[in-house]
């Protein structure tokens, strides 16, 4: 795939938690760029040979003790560079200027005025001001030496810098958010204008160069396929279907902790349509057995993506001569999982990637693992998927296991498939399933008090959790209208044993993620 490969952005994580949505962004502009520390030695940057480097944002202060910090051999490479907030700031630190504490911490959003449309602002009309989303303490008391003060604002004098020859910007807001309305104007003029990148990283072009890519690297080999039905693993499946079908194999694992009727659906789809050879493999009982008695979100994780493996060793035994394992990963699993292209915190494992065991037999190929959602969406319909595959919410491949807080057991398993059933009709119903990122049940370990008919009840609580995103990376709880809840709650209470209360979760993530476990 060294084609759509050629020109690429380097973008070096400070441990911002922004730092895959300015990836995000240049993707946007069609060009490819990967995220590394910022602790990435000078040989390997050299290696990379980027056409352009952006500093991420951080949590730190470039002035304390330990603040992360970059090779400043980066100035002298003759590349274009932009600094992002810390990015910014470790830019003025290293090159002779000054980072003070600000009067007051600049927190939301900002009106910035440009005096210069040059670099990230070459479009832009200096006339007028421009929204901008900040989030610093520190601010530039004195620019190095070659730069020029590029746009301010009314608490930061130096909110945009540059040194126009050299090619090295810095902007104390962040462009990468939603919240900066232009901000991905801004970083296409970087990568396009000043970086000179052509927009060829195109999902098209990533599907045929991937298809290429594995006719020649797994000719002869025997592949299986982790498929679960959701766009991610159906998206490899048709990769691999297109450059190797006589070679894969796909196999279906019902967990037995997957939503209602996945099973038929998966297979009717897959086998009917597409024609895939595929193994559906009824492994309920060992799943939910070896679950039996187990709370902590972590070790259920762990079960969970132990036994797949297990379950696919033994299937590419019965096959004989199969090497590779094929699963739909993509960058948000990798990030959240560990920490391995920067210091951003890790926040939790996902069975693709954290519940590995450490010697497995066979070699993993996960062609999607730098991809974002949406991309991969999009290589989806390049491949003909149908739109209630590609547009299917996402689901974790630890499945209702997660959902249920505290231990899965049989009866909680069917008490949350009901419920979550419920959930889904309606949000299709209100034609609002495509319109959120994810909308799905979770069964609290608490019982509460209630009355139906005379009676009185203590029963189990289900939570609603319906969210807006872009990427997984951030999210917002979804304004879905009022008389939808109702609907969802009434059904819920009325038509699922067990259950005698609803309630919705309103948190964002940050602080919160998507999931409960």
């Amino acid at each position: 795939m060294s084609d759509i490969h050629a020109q690429k952005i380097l973008v070096l994580d400070f441990g911002s938690q922004t730092t895959q949505l300015i990836a995000r962004r240049v993707r946007e502009a069609r060009v490819y760029c990967e995220i590394h520390p910022c602790t990435m030695p000078l040989a390997q940057i050299k290696a990379y040979a980027p056409k352009g480097i952006i500093l991420s944002g951080g949590p730190a202060s470039c002035y304390e003790p330990g603040a992360p910090s970059v090779d400043q051999g980066i100035f002298a490479l003759g590349v274009p560079i932009l600094g992002i907030c810390y990015g910014m700031q470790i830019i003025t630190h290293l090159m002779g200027g000054v980072v003070a504490r600000g009067a007051k911490r600049e927190y939301g959003p900002s009106k910035l005025t440009l005096s210069k449309s040059v670099g990230p602002f070459r479009e832009f009309d200096p006339v007028e001001p421009l929204q901008v989303w900040m989030s610093h303490g520190d601010r530039i008391e004195q620019m190095p030496s070659g730069f020029a003060t590029l746009a301010i604002t009314g608490n930061s004098p130096v909110a945009a810098m540059g040194d126009l020859k050299r090619r090295i910007y810095g902007v104390q807001f962040h462009p990468e958010v939603a919240h900066t309305p232009r901000g991905a104007e801004m970083l296409a003029a970087f990568v396009l204008g000043d970086c000179g990148c052509q927009p060829i990283w195109t999902m098209h072009n990533f599907a045929e160069a991937t298809i290429a890519d594995f006719r020649q690297r797994l000719a002869g080999q025997k592949v299986i396929c982790a498929l679960s039905g959701g766009v991610d693993s159906s998206v490899v499946a048709l990769l691999l279907h297109k450059a190797i079908s006589e070679n894969l194999t796909s196999i279906f694992v019902d967990n037995g902790v997957l939503r209602a009727g996945e099973v038929s659906e998966v297979a009717g789809v897959f086998r009917d349509v597409f024609g895939l050879n595929l193994i559906v493999v009824d492994a309920a009982d060992a799943f939910l057995d070896r679950l039996q008695g187990v709370s902590d979100p972590e070790e259920k994780r762990r079960i969970i993506g132990h036994t797949f493996i297990e379950i696919f060793e033994a299937e590419a035994k019965k096959i004989g001569s199969v090497e590779y394992l094929a699963q739909g990963t993509l960058y948000p699993d990798v990030i959240e999982s560990v920490s391995f292209k920067g210091p951003s915190a890790v926040i939790k494992s996902h069975h693709n990637v954290g519940g590995l065991p450490e010697k497995m037999r066979l070699k993993l190929v996960e062609p999607l693992r730098e991809l974002f959602k949406d991309e991969c969406r999009e290589v989806g319909r390049e491949l003909g998927l149908p739109e209630s595959i590609v547009s299917r919410q996402p689901f974790p491949g630890p499945g209702l296991a997660i959902r249920i807080l505290g231990e899965v057991t049989r009866p909680r398993l069917k008490t949350l498939r009901e419920a979550d059933a419920i959930v889904q009709e309606e949000m299709r119903g209100a034609d609002l399933y495509t319109k959120v990122w994810q909308s799905f049940a979770v069964l609290v370990p608490v019982k509460t008090v209630g009355v139906m008919g005379d009676e009185r009840t203590y029963e189990d609580v289900v939570a609603l959790r319906i969210v807006d995103s872009v990427d997984a990376m951030t999210a917002d709880w979804s304004r879905v209208p009022y008389e939808l809840l109702a609907k969802i709650s009434s059904r819920i209470i009325n038509e699922v044993k067990g259950v005698n209360r609803v309630v919705l979760d309103i948190s964002s993530k940050p602080p919160s993620t998507i999931e409960w476990e």
